[in-house]
C-alpha cells in the first residue's frame, strides 16, 4: 500500500486519523502499531512475520546489552546483533546476487553451479533493518536508554509513515515522542500541508518525468543521440529527487498528523557545489547513518590520508550495495566515493577558486553520470549511455525524437517546474516579497495558502485517478 494509492488516500488514512483522534491517549500507540502492521501486511502478507522477528530479536539484543553493561559480554551481544541483522539482509536481499556471481566463477572453473530459486525482497527491509541496528548500537554506546516495553520498540520500527521509504529515523530522536507527544491544530495543519506538497511532487512532477526517462532508457542504443541521452538523464535526476523527497515530505507530514516530528531528509541537493556538499543535502538520514555507524567507527578522517580514502571507498561501496544488489549500484556508489576522495585529496581547493556556476556544473555532471548506473538495467547499457553523453559514439538519435518527447505538454511543464522547485528560488521569493506584502493581511494569506493546498491536492488526486503509471523507485531498497 503506497501513499499515492487510492486505498491509502481514501480509506486507510482518513479512517486511521478519525480513530486516532478519538482514541484515548494511552491507547494511541497500540492503535498506530496495529495500523502499521496492517499497512505492511497489505503488500507483504506473511513477510510481516519476518519484520516482527527482526523487532523481537533486536528488542532482546537491547535488553541483553543493557543487562551486561560493564562486562565483557556486552560487546559480544552487539556483535551478535550486527551479525543477525546483516545476515537477514544478505539472505533476503543479496542471496541471488551472490549466487549469480559465484556461479559465474564456478562456470570458469568448470564446476557445477548452485541452484537457488528467486528470493523475494521484502519491501523496505533496508530501512527497518538499519533502524533496528541504530537502536541496538545507540543502547550499546549509551546514546539511548534501553526500551523495556516491546510495543514501543515495535512502534518505532514499524511506524508506517517512514517504514518503506524513509527517512531513516534514529531511536533517540523519537524516543520521547513515542512515550509522550502533543498534537495541536498547528502541527496537524502543517502535516497536511507537507503531505499534500509531497503528493504533488510525486504525482505532478516525478511521474511525468519518469515517463520521459523510461522512454529514453528503453530506446535501442543505436537510436540514442547526445541530446536525447542528456535529456533522459536530466529527467531521471529530477524524477528520483521529486519521487524520494516527495515520499519524505509525505512521511514527515504524516508523522506530524500523528504527533511525531521527523528530521528533514533533503536540502536542495542539486544546488550543491561539490560532492561533499551534495551528500550533506541528499538523503540526509542515510548519510548520517553511514557517517555515525560506519565511517567514524572505521576511523573517519582521524588517521592518515590513505586510511581516510580507504574508509570513504569502503563506505560508498556499501552505500551502493545498500541501494540494490547489482554491480550497477556498486559502480554508482564508487563514482561518488572516488570523487569524494578526489575532493579530499585537493580537488576541493581547486573548486573553491572557481566561479560558483562551474562548481554547480561540475557537481551536476558527476551526479548525473552516476545516475545513469543507478537507473540502467545492466552495466553494458550504462557504459554505452555514458559514452554517448560524453560524445564517444552514440546512435542516430534525431532532433525530432527529442522534440516529440520533450515538447509533450505534461512532460515540459513537469520539467520546468522541476528545475524551478529543485532550487530555493520559491522560498526566497516568498520570504522576500509575498510574506512582507501579506503580513498585515493574515486572513488573506491564510486563504491563499489554503487555496494553493486544495488546488495541489485536487490536481494530484486527478493524476492519481487518471493514470496507471505510478512507479515506486525504492521497491528494491
Amino acid at each position: 500500500m503506497l501513499f499515492t494509492s487510492p486505498v491509502f488516500l481514501f480509506l486507510f488514512l482518513p479512517i486511521l486519523l478519525v480513530l486516532h483522534y478519538f482514541t484515548p491517549i494511552r491507547f494511541r500507540n497500540v492503535l498506530l502499531l496495529i495500523a502499521s502492521l496492517f499497512f505492511y501486511a497489505w503488500g507483504e502478507t506473511l513477510y510481516v512475520l519476518l519484520m516482527l522477528a527482526s523487532i523481537l530479536a533486536n528488542y532482546g539484543f537491547g535488553l541483553a546489552i543493557d543487562h551486561t553493561r560493564q562486562s565483557r559480554f556486552q560487546k559480544r551481544w552487539l556483535v551478535l546483533s550486527i551479525f543477525f541483522n546483516l545476515s537477514m539482509l544478505i539472505a533476503f536481499k543479496y542471496a541471488n546476487f551472490l549466487v549469480e556471481n559465484i556461479n559465474t566463477l564456478l562456470e570458469v572453473l568448470a564446476l557445477p553451479s548452485i541452484l537457488l530459486d528467486t528470493v523475494h525482497l521484502p519491501l523496505g527491509i533496508s530501512f527497518f533493518t538499519f533502524q533496528a541496528m541504530s537502536y541496538v548500537i545507540d543502547v550499546y554506546r549509551g546514546d539511548a536508554a534501553v526500551q523495556r516495553r516491546f510495543s514501543n520498540i515495535a512502534l518505532y520500527i514499524t511506524l508506517f509513515p517512514q517504514l518503506i521509504a524513509g527517512p531513516i529515523v534514529r531511536y533517540h530522536d523519537v524516543a520521547k515522542q513515542i512515550i509522550s507527544r502533543k498534537i495541536d491544530s498547528n502541527l496537524v495543519l502543517s502535516g497536511i500541508r507537507r503531505f499534500v506538497l509531497g503528493l504533488a511532487k510525486k504525482m505532478l512532477i516525478a511521474n511525468p518525468l519518469g515517463q520521459a526517462a523510461d522512454a529514453v532508457f528503453l530506446m535501442p542504443e543505436n537510436e540514442l543521440g547526445m541530446g536525447l541521452v542528456w535529456f533522459g538523464i536530466f529527467c531521471y535526476a529530477l524524477q528520483i529527487y521529486f519521487d524520494f523527497s516527495g515520499y519524505s515530505d509525505m512521511a514527515i507530514g504524516l508523522g506530524r498528523m500523528f504527533g511525531f516530528r521527523f528530521l528533514e531528509n533533503f536540502n536542495y541537493p542539486y544546488t550543491a557545489q561539490s560532492l561533499q556538499d551534495f551528500w550533506r543535502r541528499w538523503h540526509i538520514s542515510l548519510s548520517r547513518w553511514f557517517r555515525d555507524y560506519l565511517y567514524i567507527p572505521l576511523g573517519g578522517n582521524r588517521g592518515s590520508s590513505i586510511r581516510t580514502y580507504a574508509n570513504l571507498f569502503f563506505v560508498f561501496l556499501l552505500c551502493g550495495l545498500w541501494h540494490g544488489a547489482s554491480w550497477s549500484f556498486v559502480v554508482w556508489g564508487l563514482i561518488h566515493g572516488c570523487f569524494l576522495i578526489f575532493e579530499r585529496a585537493g580537488l576541493d581547493r581547486l573548486l573553491i577558486r572557481l566561479w560558483p556556476v562551474f562548481r554547480y556544473a561540475y557537481t551536476l555532471i558527476v551526479v548525473c553520470i552516476a545516475w545513469v548506473f543507478f537507473r540502467a538495467e545492466d552495466l553494458s547499457f550504462a557504459l554505452s549511455y555514458t559514452g554517448t553523453m560524453l560524445g564517444f559514439g552514440g546512435g542516430s538519435g534525431s532532433l525530432s525524437q527529442l522534440q516529440n518527447l520533450a515538447l509533450q505538454s505534461h512532460i515540459l511543464m513537469a520539467f520546468i517546474a522541476g528545475i524551478f522547485l529543485a532550487t530555493p528560488i520559491y522560498p526566497w521569493f516568498s520570504r522576500s516579497f509575498v510574506i512582507p506584502v501579506l503580513e498585515g493581511r493574515p486572513r488573506f494569506y491564510f486563504l491563499s495558502q489554503l487555496s494553493l493546498i486544495f488546488s495541489l491536492l485536487a490536481f494530484a488526486l486527478l493524476a492519481t485517478a487518471s493514470t496507471t503509471y505510478n512507479p515506486f523507485i525504492y521497491f528494491r531498497f
